[in-house]
Order: C-alpha cells, then sequence, then structure tokens
C-alpha cells in the first residue's frame, strides 16, 4: 500500500470516527422532542449553532428505526453540500445504508430510490420528476438543462429574431424577469392587459422562449421546480401518484422557500401533511432570491395541528456573542420569537473599533489578524462585510502586508470558461438539438473548429466513454492550442479539465454525467476546483450572505457604517430595515470565540442596540473614541 493510500485510510478512518461519535452523541430535551415527534407537521425553530442539521439528519434515521421505508422518505435540501452532510450522517457512520446494502454513490433516475430516502435539493428531485414524467412534457429523455447563461444566450437570440433592440431590451433583464414569472407561478397571460410596452415585450419574448426551450429539447433551471407544480395542478392522477410516493417530506431551511418551492412542497404533503422542517426566521437574508420568509411564519396557520419545537441551546458562540445577537433581533416585530441560550463560557468583550476611514479601518484589520495568528496559528479567521466593493481595502492591505487570503464564493470552478466548453461539447452530443451549446461553442472557437468537432462525432463509436468524447474535443477542435494562444494560464486551465476528467470516470452514462454537473454547486457557494483545499485554510473575506451557514473562531464585521449595513437602499423597501438587521443577526452568530465589529463615518444603528456592557470601545487611531449620540445620527444620500 503506498502512502498516500495510508494518509487516505487514516483520514477516513478520523472522520468516520468523527461522524460515529457526532450521531450517538445524546441529544438535549429539544432535539430528542422534535427526533422522536410521531406522525403530523413538525416545524423545528432553529436557532443559529443549536445543531438543526444534527437534528433533521437524527429524524430521518428515527423514521428508519421506527419502520419507515427508506424509499418513502423524501429529504429535501438547499444545497449539494447540505444533502452530502446529510446522507453522510445518516448512513456513512455505521458503513452502510438504510437497506444494508452500503452507502451508493449513484442512485438509478427512477423515483422512488431502491432502499434508500431521497435526499437532495429541490432541483434534483424536480429533475428526477421532469424525466419520470418526461412524456407529458413535449421533451425526449435526452433532454438539455438551460442554466443562465444558456438561458440569456436564448434570450439574446430571440431579441434578434423578433428585431428587437438590446440597447433598450437587455437580455439578462428580461432573463431575470422570465425567471422571477417562474418563481412565483405567475401566468406570464396577464401582461396582455398591461399598457407597458416593456410588459407587452416581455411577453412575446417569454412565449417564444417557452417554445425555444421546447424546440432545443431543454428545460432552464427554474423549470425544474414550475414544471413539476404546473404538471400536478393539470394532471390529479400524476399528483396522486407522488403524495401515495413518500410517506414523510423532510424541508431544510424551510425559511428561504420561495413561492414554487412552498406549492411544491405543500401539493405533496396534503394527504398525509407527514411534513418536517427545520429552519430560522431570524436568519431570513434572501428574499433577492425571492425567498420568502412568511411561509416559516405561517406554517401553524397552513398546518393547523403542527407541532413547535423551537431548539434555542446554541452549541457555537459564547454567552457575551449570543447576549448581544439576541438584543439586536429583538427589535424585529415580524418574527417567531426566540431566546437563544448557551452552556458556553462567557467569553471575551466583543470589539467595537472606530477608524477614520475604510484605508484605516484595513490597516486596524491586518494588524489584529496579525496578531490572532501569531497567538492562536491553529484558528479560523472570517472578515464579513456587507457589499462586494467593501473588499478592495482589506484585499489592497492584506497584499500590503503580505496576509494570504481567500474570498470566499469566488469564481467556481464550474464557472470556469474552460469548463464550460468542455460541458458544452458533451451537451451537443448528447443532445444534438441543443443549440445553445453548439452557439457557445462557436461563439468562444469559431465555426471552423466547431464543425470540424461536430463531423467527427459522427465517426465516434456508440460505446464511446464520456473520455473519449473530451479527448475527442481536445484533439479535433484543437482546444489546447486556443487555450494556449488565448489565455495567459493555459496549463492551469488544461489542469482544470483534468480535474473533471477525473471526476467524469466515476460515471457509466453521459445524460447521468450532464445531469450531475448542472446540480453540483448550483447553489452552493464554495468552489470544488483542485485548489480549493489549500484556499480552505486561508483567512476568508466575503459577504454576510455568503457567510450564512458557517462559523469561525474569529469574525471581523467590517464597514458597520450607516447607509451601509442597514444599507441605504433597504429604507425603500417594506420590511428591508428587518432584513437589514436579520443580516446583522447572521454576520454576529458566525463567531465562536470573538467578534470584532469596525466602522468608520457614522456608525450603523444597529450598534446601538448591542448591549455597551458586552462591549470594549477602541479608537484605532490612538485618539478617544468618536461614537456619536444616537439621536444625531441620519443617513446620508
Amino acid at each position: 500500500m503506498t502512502e498516500r493510500n495510508v494518509k487516505v485510510k487514516r483520514a477516513n478512518f478520523i472522520i468516520q470516527s468523527s461522524l460515529l461519535q457526532l450521531l450517538t452523541m445524546e441529544l438535549n430535551e429539544r432535539q430528542k422532542e422534535a427526533v422522536e415527534h410521531g406522525s403530523g407537521p413538525l416545524l423545528m425553530s432553529a436557532g443559529a449553532g443549536s445543531g438543526k442539521t444534527r437534528a433533521l439528519t437524527s429524524r430521518l434515521k428515527h423514521l428508519i428505526e421506527k419502520g419507515t421505508k427508506p424509499e418513502r422518505i423524501l429529504a429535501i435540501t438547499f444545497t449539494n453540500k447540505a444533502a452530502d452532510e446529510m446522507r453522510e450522517r445518516v448512513f456513512s457512520a455505521e458503513g452502510g445504508s438504510a437497506s444494508g446494502g452500503g452507502l451508493k454513490r449513484k442512485n438509478p433516475m427512477r423515483l422512488p430510490l431502491n432502499g434508500q430516502p431521497f435526499i437532495g435539493t429541490f432541483h434534483s428531485f424536480g429533475l428526477r420528476l421532469l424525466k419520470q414524467e418526461i412524456e407529458k412534457l413535449n421533451r425526449t429523455p435526452n433532454l438539455s438543462i438551460y442554466d443562465n447563461d444558456k438561458s440569456q444566450s436564448l434570450v439574446n437570440k430571440i431579441l434578434k429574431s423578433l428585431d428587437i433592440p438590446k440597447d433598450k431590451y437587455k437580455p439578462t433583464v428580461l432573463a431575470a424577469k422570465i425567471s422571477k414569472l417562474k418563481n412565483e407561478l405567475k401566468n406570464p397571460k396577464f401582461l396582455e392587459e398591461s399598457e407597458y410596452e416593456d410588459d407587452r415585450v416581455l411577453l412575446e419574448v417569454y412565449l417564444r422562449y417557452e417554445r425555444e426551450l421546447i424546440n432545443n429539447n431543454a428545460f432552464d433551471f427554474d423549470d425544474l421546480i414550475e414544471k413539476p407544480v404546473r404538471l400536478f395542478a393539470a394532471n390529479q392522477k400524476i399528483l396522486q401518484k407522488y403524495q401515495q410516493m413518500f410517506d414523510y417530506v423532510l424541508v431544510d431551511e424551510y425559511q428561504d422557500i420561495n413561492r414554487a418551492q412552498y406549492q411544491l412542497i405543500r401539493l405533496l404533503v396534503d394527504k398525509h401533511q407527514n411534513i418536517n422542517v427545520v429552519g430560522d426566521d431570524q436568519q431570513a437574508i434572501y428574499k433577492f432570491r425571492g425567498a420568502d420568509f412568511r411561509n416559516f411564519l405561517n406554517f401553524s396557520a397552513d398546518f393547523p395541528s403542527a407541532k413547535i419545537v423551537k431548539l434555542e441551546q446554541s452549541y457555537r458562540s459564547t454567552k457575551k456573542i449570543i447576549q448581544s445577537a439576541n438584543a439586536v433581533i429583538k427589535n424585529n416585530k415580524e418574527q417567531a420569537p426566540k431566546e437563544l441560550w448557551t452552556d458556553n463560557e462567557e467569553g471575551d468583550f466583543i470589539t467595537v473599533a472606530s477608524t477614520e476611514s475604510a484605508e484605516e479601518e484595513a490597516l486596524w484589520l491586518s494588524s489584529e489578524v496579525q496578531a490572532i495568528k501569531k497567538k492562536d496559528p491553529g484558528s479560523s479567521i472570517a472578515v464579513l462585510y456587507r457589499t462586494n466593493a467593501q473588499s478592495r481595502a482589506i484585499e489592497q492591505a492584506f497584499l500590503a502586508f503580505r496576509i494570504s487570503y481567500h474570498i470566499y464564493g469566488g469564481l467556481r470552478f464550474y464557472d470556469r470558461l474552460e469548463i464550460k466548453d468542455v460541458i458544452a461539447a458533451l451537451s451537443t452530443a448528447f443532445n444534438p438539438k441543443d443549440s445553445a451549446s453548439k452557439e457557445r461553442l462557436e461563439k468562444n472557437l469559431g465555426k471552423r473548429r466547431t464543425l470540424k468537432y461536430l463531423e467527427s462525432l459522427e465517426t465516434l463509436p456508440k460505446e464511446a466513454s464520456i473520455i473519449d468524447l473530451i479527448n475527442r474535443f481536445l484533439e479535433e477542435a484543437d482546444y489546447t492550442s486556443y487555450l494556449a494562444t488565448k489565455f495567459k494560464n493555459p496549463n492551469e486551465r488544461l489542469e482544470n479539465i483534468a480535474e473533471l476528467i477525473s471526476f467524469a470516470t466515476s460515471f457509466d452514462s453521459l445524460g447521468e454525467f450532464l445531469d450531475q454537473v448542472l446540480l453540483l454547486q448550483s447553489n452552493d457557494e464554495e468552489s470544488k476546483s483542485p485548489k480549493s483545499a489549500k484556499e480552505n485554510k486561508r483567512l476568508k473575506i466575503m459577504t454576510v450572505h455568503i457567510a450564512k451557514g458557517l462559523e469561525f473562531d474569529y469574525v471581523f464585521v467590517i464597514g458597520l457604517n450607516d447607509g451601509i449595513l442597514p444599507h441605504k437602499m433597504s429604507l425603500a423597501e417594506p420590511g428591508g430595515i428587518e432584513e437589514e438587521r436579520r443580516l446583522m443577526y447572521v454576520a454576529m452568530t458566525r463567531a465562536r470565540k470573538k467578534l470584532y465589529i469596525s466602522y468608520h463615518n457614522y456608525p450603523s444603528v444597529f450598534l446601538y442596540e448591542i448591549p455597551q456592557s458586552n462591549c470594549e470601545f477602541i479608537n484605532a487611531d490612538g485618539g478617544e473614541l468618536w461614537l456619536p449620540d444616537e439621536d444625531d445620527m441620519y443617513i446620508e444620500d
């Protein structure tokens, strides 16, 4: 056995041992109450760091142990990472699946799964359902799924065909409006009555867009939720088929579901009402994505017999951080109140630093980070901010001080040009009607290279593997030369393709591989690139939105300025300030050991909501702390 294999085996042993220890830990009384709930609706209102994933996973295991057939359980998550974590916790710690056959990495496309619960994202479930009912949807099984780029490309093509000026009607804007209509389950026919030209143009583009999807034998990403809902509404027999397929439906992050996702779940559980959900309305921060946390607040109204269990014990943060976060969030009126508490240590004071400018703030931050690294070298550190523009001064200072950092949520592996090109080449081989993929290749490589590759597919044996197809593309399209002449980092891009090839070797079917690539990281923020393991060890900088679900030993919330958090734009939106306050709550509760808050110019109103007895105030330039009276605060234009 090689040294590398020994290390891998050792690492796997440690992971499995840790998972087993985690799963056999005694649940607290509230978690146990939720896990052992019988039939009927259940809502776990889980505060930050309260072990919601453990509770939901234990609930799934409990249902199986009490006799529910695994394949009759549907567990829905928002990210592939969350689905993988749940799957590992349920099965791997015991070395096998619920059916005794071991955890399978790949599952057949038919529902229900054989001897296993379905654990996956909304979109992966929707994709399987659509493929199972494909004959009713004017498509054939070898369909394509259009991501945002392909959808925008198709809209652009439609605008050209309709002779609609792109300078007036931007493809990105129209594609976003089409997406919103689908996520809100709105019939676009209502636009016919509009007196506005923009609405009538949107209707014309929408209808043409839907026809083109059919012509291309494709769905877009929003269709994976919207089309199942439409199908259920139009066909009672199909609805009953899926209602009878699952005895229990479990949903993670219920506060983040949109209208279409909500309706899909409601229809599935309408008969038995065995819906078990977990979430935290106090961490609802994705309104801009279409999420409506009122679905969480209205759970008892939707399901009058629901059992509500509050998970209020936090295992993450110190007492001072928990008390301070509670003090901030209690100012929101629209919420289901919880009082987070912890048995953890009292902890350090929250450091509140005043600076004169973003540059001075970044210099102070750099100094503090260096001190932490020296004092606690194995610790994790994160810098959080409200807007991406705030990273400029931080990055500049970190570069000057030679502080290694990683912008968490940067360009993802499957968003990289060379990966998208290879996927487009495979998509055209799988589905010749996929015009968007063909157009991408022609745009990037030119028609000559593209045509040569497509013609070469005619001589490729039917039993050709995914690797054979990729190699054919690299050779016939002369793709390596294209990278070498077009980019300064061809070797790095070829390494990315090599990583994709390595991943592809675990799939027997091209269709399955393409489905998996689409679903991988569709909602996740962390890159799956070969460098990600190295980058994970660095100091992280990111927006608060991206930080949700993560935790770190030391957290800096920088730029807590009036007009930034809360953002001045939130003043014009109903409920805007309360959503911004939930952002502040999320930012604060990412910290395990120590929380730092800094600002320049005028401090945020949220700073005044933190008990000053839990804070130590400093002036970064050495002078007296300047903290203006709250009554003098205002938001600049």
